[in-house]
């Protein structure tokens, strides 16, 4: 029977036959004729899915080469490829060689006010990272005593919110007394020397569970740090603890632990993938968070947690260590309480690593003083002027919509506060949802092994029916994934062409840009820009040009600076 469902597989694979078959026709006729080998009656069956009329002189000859092309898959598929086994195709959102930056500039980093230390440490949970780095760098604050405390909160609010899958608790409090140790001899490292973060638990920390948000992989460790741990580590930061994401880095935000909720509304979940990234930032348990995006799990739980997220530039940061689920479209990025912060965090992990082959070394310039009126700035005119649902509206009601179209619209008025002139543009119109059968395709690539088994049982079919997705994936035809792939270049050109004449785009966190700029590899900021009714926050993205991060992030900071969205913290 095994062999039998492996050659269904194989012949429905080479031909594109849809999942809703899986019970049908073509499984039928194999259990039927009791055969493990593709026959002349099954090519005709999955030709229609496939959009095909197949003469009958053509079929002898088919027979005979999809069956041994059905060896071959058999042979591929017994290497049992790891999920760190990359494609030989590489994914580079360059169009045009020459148009990235090349000159490193030293940051500039914000002035800060006079700060007061206050009688308690737990007056600083909601600190920016910018603030506790004064405190830090002065002495007037140990890293040691931060790292106490935001390990207390995480064990006090993980029974609410459900956002910790590990407490790295050994490991925090020998790199916290180091960092101590270090800054009192004059030896500090940079504006993440002694500031306690935690990881989304996809990335691999030597000797602690890396389980990836699933069940049957809580004992899975690794032998290495991954690329981003360890440059989080050169730069002194202390990691407290492995955070939670939905199963796979696909199920939202829940995971083996439950659900990860909503600081701000503990009813809600954090959405993901992300969430246990937003969800401890939000919640003032960690000075920052590292999460990572295929399509939306940074944005989608920083707006819903209220915090600030940056997507980088596809290729931007090495994602050696980390769990992949698509190879194309993966990122890995921070999640922090102000723009600034995920400036100073995105400081320390760029760059390439000699092992992750998109990966590039390209300088970040952060500049806090950049004046923000030289810059050339678009919003998307559609998506802030209609009424009708986005992208990820499908659970709001339309009272809910208006609201939020009205919190985005005076965004606008914000930004034009600055000083910006504006400009409404209209995005290339393209078929972007089609052309996620490129994610569906990688992800059921990446866990195969996970369909083919029948492991996807463990995987919760209420989590947007994740093990469905793998074996829609395992259906989509090659010719079909690469047209995908051309189009996606058309849409890459498009949007390069709009970038010729703009530096940022402001838009909707759940409009088109989302799917868009991630299949594009556009870097992206997400941050609060107001709050509903209910109490729970909004948010605004900047979409910025390709490794571009530095204009878009000053515009976003400068936002902040004439808002105080970002400062409000939860009632927990």
């Amino acid at each position: 029977m095994a062999s039998d469902r492996r050659a269904f597989l194989g012949v429905c694979s080479a031909f594109g036959v849809a999942a809703t078959l899986l019970p049908g026709v073509l499984w039928s006729e194999i259990q039927k004729r009791a055969v493990a080998r593709v026959t002349r009656e099954m090519i005709d069956d999955a030709a229609v899915v496939a959009g095909l009329e197949i003469a009958d002189e053509h079929k002898a000859s088919m027979v005979r080469g999809l069956n041994e092309q059905l060896d071959g898959f058999e042979q591929i598929r017994q290497l049992k490829l790891d999920n760190d086994a990359a494609p030989a195709l590489l994914f580079d959102p360059v169009l045009e060689q020459g148009t990235v930056p090349t000159e490193k500039i030293p940051a500039r980093m914000s002035r800060l006010a006079a700060l007061a230390v206050p009688a308690a440490v737990e007056q600083l949970a909601f600190a920016s990272v910018r603030q506790l780095a004064e405190l830090l760098r002065t002495g007037r604050v140990s890293s040691t005593s931060l790292t106490e405390m935001y390990l207390t909160r995480l064990k006090r609010y993980d029974s609410l919110l459900h956002f910790v899958i590990t407490l790295c608790h050994e490991r925090a409090m020998v790199q916290a007394r180091q960092a101590d140790e270090e800054i009192a001899l004059g030896k500090y490292r940079g504006p993440l020397h002694g500031v306690p973060w935690g990881a989304k638990d996809l990335l691999s920390v030597r000797g602690y569970p890396t389980t990836w948000g699933a069940d049957w992989l809580r004992a899975q460790q690794f032998d290495e740090d991954a690329s981003v741990v360890q440059r989080l580590d050169a730069a002194g930061a202390v990691l407290v603890a492995k955070l939670s994401l939905g199963t796979l880095a696909m199920g939202g935000d829940e995971w083996f632990g439950g659900m990860t909720r909503n600081p701000w509304n503990p009813e809600q979940g954090a959405s993901g993938s992300s969430a246990g990234s937003a969800s401890a930032v939000a919640a003032g348990c960690v000075g920052f968070a590292i999460g990572s995006e295929t399509l939306d799990s940074i944005s989608s739980p920083a707006a819903r947690c209220g915090a600030t997220g940056l997507r980088p530039t596809f290729g931007r940061v090495a994602r050696t260590g980390a769990m992949a689920l698509c190879w194309s479209l993966d990122k890995i990025g921070p999640i922090c309480r102000t723009v600034e912060d995920c400036a100073l965090v995105l400081g320390a992990i760029n760059g390439a690593d000699g092992k992750d082959r998109t990966a590039r070394e390209v300088p970040f310039n952060w500049d806090a003083t950049l004046d923000v009126r030289a810059l050339r700035v678009a919003y998307l005119e559609g998506e802030f002027e209609r009424e009708g649902r986005g992208i990820g509206d499908g659970q709001e009601s339309e009272r809910q919509r208006l609201e939020r179209r009205r919190i985005d619209r005076a965004a606008l008025d914000v930004i034009r506060g600055l000083g910006v002139k504006t400009t409404p543009v209209q995005l290339p119109r393209l078929p972007w949802r089609a052309m996620l059968t490129i994610p569906k395709a990688e992800a059921a690539a990446t866990f195969e092994e996970i369909t083919r088994s029948g492991s996807g049982r463990l995987l919760a079919q209420q989590q947007r029916d994740w093990p469905t997705t793998f074996r829609v994936g395992r259906f989509i035809p090659a010719v079909d994934y690469i047209n995908a792939n051309r189009a996606r270049v058309r849409g890459m050109q498009a949007l390069g062409r709009i970038f010729e004449d703009f530096d940022v785009i402001a838009a909707p966190t759940n409009s088109v840009q989302l799917i868009m700029t991630n299949l594009t590899g556009h870097p992206a900021v997400i941050f609060p820009n107001g709050f509903r009714e209910d109490g729970t926050p909004s948010s605004l993205t900047l979409v910025g040009d390709l490794f571009g991060e530095a204009r878009m992030l000053a515009l976003a900071g400068a936002y902040q600076e004439l808002t105080n969205w970002h400062t409000r913290t939860p009632r927990l």
